[in-house]
């Protein structure tokens, strides 16, 4: 049995430095702040919640070890004008970061205090119009350096367009394929402090918060929600976002037990899986051929258990072991919006876009999540049906007039990811 384990773990550690020798990783300059002004860059402030250690060495800023308290910073970043879709640009090894032609680091701020943080939040939803002062938070997965982290959020942010303010919960990942068993303690192990990041969130007066997962984050996330949702001090229902879970590297039957302590959701969680999905192959491996949730292959379970199913099995990834397909969706706004918003308001359970394919849209009115798509997603007309040209907006129009005063419009706006994975609510490197 032991030599079963070690074997496991094993596999894991080879393959895992192959996928990260496939995906590239920052250098040790990659948090070196520049004040070099480039025309036509992009600016994204990015909040910070930690459970890892501080580390004021120059390109740490965060280590991988745990701390005993959450912390906080402020990190503000410009994408250059040169960005393609789905890429996150690192500065070079060895070289200055050139905001030209790399992601950068323009400054980075610890705060002393949850109150600090909070202040921020109001800072930047204050900046926002009414409609759009949303909060995303992203939590990362596996095998993830802070900088990893850090940069792979701008890329989100800068790919989906979302009005929302960006803020990252980042958990003591050491960034190395033989600490997968490390990581999975420090998931574990920061769930209090998710709780207490979305529940600061909350109090500073978003309109709405939503959250993105990936990997061994949706652990944490899962996790921390549950604990919410069995303490007895519930969050305001309708400032909850969608909860996107990409990737997520659960045990699909310690997921159903979670979820068992949840009320039926009003809006269900957005599960992205791909079964071509190699990493989380390897995690089946070593939890000893239990399925993971993100490489699942029962679609219909999961829409019986309140989710929608985001199928990205027969999209081409970007990185070797098809574990960072989430990443691609920002891209595929223009085509999403329209046809899933048409498929929703005809009640339709299942659609295919570009490849990738809905299940479970008949359960949930869907406003598209701000991160897969432009704010404009909320009043995108949707596409009509077949030989019944105002098919779906006269099915739109009846739901509206059948809902409680005031609902249609919030289903509209209550999303504050709907300019995000393609805001099918108002709402990740390494693995």
């Amino acid at each position: 049995m032991v030599r079963a384990l070690v074997v496991r773990v094993g596999v894991i550690v080879v393959a895992g430095g192959v996928l990260a020798g496939c995906a590239g990783r920052p250098g040790p300059d990659a948090l070196t702040a520049t004040e070099d002004n480039v025309p036509g860059t992009t600016e994204h402030v990015i909040l910070v919640a930690s459970a890892r250690e501080p580390d004021p060495r120059p390109g740490v800023f965060y280590s991988g070890e745990r701390a005993d308290k959450l912390s906080f910073a402020r990190i503000d970043m410009t994408v250059p004008p040169t960005h393609k879709p789905g890429m996150v640009e690192f500065p070079k090894q060895g070289a200055l970061p050139n905001p030209a032609t790399d992601m950068v680091v323009r400054d980075a701020l610890y705060r002393q205090s949850g109150q600090q943080f909070v202040d921020d939040l109001k800072g930047e939803l204050a900046k926002r119009p009414k409609g759009d002062k949303d909060i995303f938070i992203f939590v990362h997965g596996y095998n993830t350096l802070f900088s990893e982290a850090l940069y792979r959020f701008a890329q989100l942010a800068e790919d989906s367009k979302s009005p929302a303010v960006p803020v990252l919960f980042t958990w003591a990942s050491r960034g190395s394929t033989a600490d997968y068993v490390y990581d999975s303690n420090s998931a574990t192990a920061a769930r209090d402090e998710l709780e207490k990041t979305i529940r600061l969130a909350f109090d500073s007066g978003a309109e709405q918060v939503s959250i993105l997962a990936h990997s061994m984050g949706n652990w944490v996330t899962v996790e921390a929600l549950r604990q919410i949702a069995i303490s007895g001090k519930a969050l305001p229902e309708g400032k909850i976002g969608n909860i996107i879970l990409a990737s997520p590297d659960i045990d699909v039957d310690v997921f159903k037990t979670q979820l068992a302590r949840f009320r039926a959701p009003h809006k269900p969680f957005i599960v992205v899986v791909s079964r071509d999905d190699k990493a989380l192959g390897l995690s089946d491996f070593i939890a000893g051929g239990k399925p993971r949730l993100g490489a699942y292959t029962n679609d219909e379970d999961l829409v019986k258990m309140g989710a929608v199913v985001v199928d990205m099995t027969d999209v081409k990834a970007q990185d070797g072991f098809n574990h960072g397909k989430f990443t691609q969706l920002a891209e595929m706004a223009p085509e999403l919006r329209g046809m899933v918003a048409g498929a929703a308001a005809r009640k339709k359970d299942e659609v295919n876009v570009a490849g990738i394919q809905f299940h479970g849209l008949d359960r949930f009115t869907l406003s598209l999540p701000k991160f897969i798509t432009p704010a404009a997603a909320a009043t995108a007309p949707p596409v009509p049906a077949t030989g019944a040209p105002d098919a779906a907006q006269e099915a739109a129009q009846a739901a509206a007039a059948a809902a409680p005063e005031g609902e249609a419009a919030a289903s509209a706006a209550e999303d504050p990811d709907t300019a995000m994975v393609a805001q099918a609510q108002r709402a990740a490197p390494g693995q």
